[in-house]
């Protein structure tokens, strides 16, 4: 493996890390920005608020989300391990 070969895995890896992480962080996005809505118009301050709904939703969507995931991750897994295979 040359040093491009390397470059060019370790940009596919984050790639795929971005792609998968991508719909977990929006989900945890939303919920924290309306979450901060709702304590900025109810003017209450309390910690816990703001970690249990964006804990719950983002599990709910791994969840939802976790085939899609699981399915990228063989893909590459496949695409990595395939020139192994002895003809």
């Amino acid at each position: 493996m040359d040093q491009q070969m390397a470059l060019d895995l370790g940009r596919e890896v984050l790639m795929l890390a971005l792609k998968i992480s991508f719909p977990l962080l929006c989900v945890g996005l939303v919920i924290g920005v309306t979450v901060s809505i709702f304590q900025a118009v109810t003017q209450i301050q309390e910690m816990t608020l703001t970690f249990v709904p964006k804990i719950v939703g983002v599990m709910i969507a791994a969840g939802f989300f976790m085939p899609w995931i699981m399915e990228q991750l063989m893909a590459f897994a496949r695409q990595m391990f395939s020139p192994m295979v002895i003809p």
